[in-house]
């Protein structure tokens, strides 16, 4: 069947302007990381949800894949078409309003393509704090922060996007739409359906709007890095940081020497703070976002320090004394990934383990990675205050990044994974399973649990239209 009825009628619902099918469409068809090139029929760019419902029924008519998108800045391959040239691309960063604030009710409505810092700023303006912070907020947009339940620096104190959301607007398979958009806390009638959209990545329905929960902004923001002569010290570090600042406490990260040594080689013009350069193998950030006077709340940072000093889990310690010295810390953090990218191709984890288990896990599975793969260079760093780690592996000093990949990629996945398993964890943490992990999800997610993905699925999507091959493999 020619494609030309489908396309003039998505022209109709959308205008002409934004059903793209020439020129160079990279930017929806390729992933963030580079890891895919697809081909699609079109990218079509609707401008409110009536649009979304006429498109969503039009292709289920025709029988068409869709691929919801928003920033794509995703690291699973999850907004991707394939290289069919048969799939819809459906691009949402047109419906980039934000509907409706509710100061009393500490809520904010806002369209799926907003973009997450645009939310942030909106929020402050209003004295208000939107706490979702990643290092995509520039770019990705709250419709895929829902569908991937992302998580960022600050899931310590406020979890994940699935936490902060308290009701959706959904164009359902069908192209029905779903108002959903309650700002109630309490809510006990039936199933809650929110959860089943948040976190599915586009295979059940598109998420259009949604009510977000905002928080008063802290009085004192205070941030630290610290040297520690272990993992089995940050995690102490963590409890004790648990103890002195109870829910105060926001952000809790971790950093392997041999992550920041990357830092400093590849982006010299960033000052890595002097604990990290001292031979300890671990530095961490912390973040106490406290309600209470700014000396107050630093009294209680540096006498947690000095209790860390004085217990052996900190070598050395340094408050942040302005907001730019803060943000310089953060920037080191942050900048982890890019200079990776600047050593060479790389594997990437996004992986989960219980913070108890974490240092066992890490002494492990280092000791099996250095033996199978001798010269291997380990890059750990992440959110160790919800147990989530970036375990990435690098090439041997030297070696070919794009011939390790090739060699070594599915080998080197199987035995993270597998100790990921063996420890009680996740190999999924907060990036999601896209296309990318279909497989480890076959592999590693009980058969009952894929049993009940698979009726949901068939239940919300039966012709399979909805970002097929993401999460699910195709049948």
């Amino acid at each position: 069947m020619t494609p030309e009825p489908l396309l003039e009628a998505l022209r109709s619902i959308v205008g002409a302007d934004h059903v793209l099918t020439q020129g160079k469409l990279c930017a929806w068809e390729q992933d963030w990381r580079r890891r895919r090139q697809g081909k699609a029929l079109a990218v079509v760019r609707p401008a409110s949800t009536a649009e979304v419902a006429a498109v969503v029924r039009a292709c289920a008519k025709a029988g068409t894949a869709l691929i919801p998108q928003g920033g794509n800045t995703g690291l699973s391959v999850g907004a991707t078409p394939d290289d069919s040239g048969t799939q819809i691309v459906l691009s949402l960063t047109r419906m980039n309003r934000i509907r409706a604030i509710d100061r009393d009710n500490l809520t904010v409505t806002v369209e799926a393509g907003c973009i997450l810092q645009t939310l942030q700023e909106y929020a402050d303006q209003h004295g208000l704090l939107f706490p979702l912070s990643l290092a995509a907020e520039g770019s990705c947009t709250v419709g895929g922060n829902l569908g991937t339940n992302a998580g960022g620096t600050q899931v310590v104190r406020y979890g994940n996007t699935r936490e902060l959301c308290l009701g959706l607007e959904v164009v359902t398979a069908q192209g029905e739409v779903w108002e959903g958009l309650s700002g109630l806390r309490k809510d006990n009638t039936g199933y809650d359906l929110r959860h089943l959209f948040i976190g599915s990545e586009g295979t059940l329905g598109v998420i259009t709007a949604a009510t977000m929960k905002l928080f008063p902004k802290p009085v004192a923001d205070l941030t630290a890095w610290a040297a520690v002569p272990s993992m089995a010290a940050a995690v102490r570090l963590l409890g004790l940081a648990h103890q002195h600042l109870g829910a105060s406490l926001t952000g809790f990260e971790v950093m392997g020497q041999f992550a920041l040594s990357l830092v400093a080689r590849h982006m010299p013009q960033l000052r890595v703070p002097f604990a990290a350069m001292q031979g300890a193998p671990y530095c961490v950030l912390l973040e106490n976002a406290d309600s209470e006077s700014e000396q107050h709340a630093r009294e209680r940072f540096e006498h947690l320090l000095e209790h860390a000093l004085d217990e052996g889990c900190v070598l050395d310690a340094v408050v942040a004394e302005s907001i730019a010295q803060a943000r310089e810390l953060w920037h080191v953090r942050e900048s982890i990934p890019l200079a990776q990218a600047e050593e060479g191709l790389n594997i990437k984890h996004d992986i989960s383990v219980a913070a108890s288990r974490i240092p066992a896990f890490v002494e492990h599975t280092d000791a099996l990675l250095t033996r199978e793969i001798p010269g291997v260079r380990l890059v750990n760093f992440g959110h160790l205050g919800d147990g989530n780690l970036h375990y990435n592996v690098q090439a041997p000093e030297g070696d070919d990044g794009k011939v390790f990949l090739r060699e070594q990629e599915a080998r080197v996945n199987r035995l993270v994974y597998d100790a990921v398993a063996q420890f009680g964890g996740s190999f999924s943490a907060e990036h999601g399973v896209g296309q990318l992990k279909t497989h480890e999800l076959e592999r590693y997610e009980p058969p009952v649990a894929l049993a009940m993905m698979r009726a949901i699925k068939q239940a919300l999507d039966p012709q399979g239209i909805m970002n097929p091959g993401c999460v699910l493999s195709k049948p």
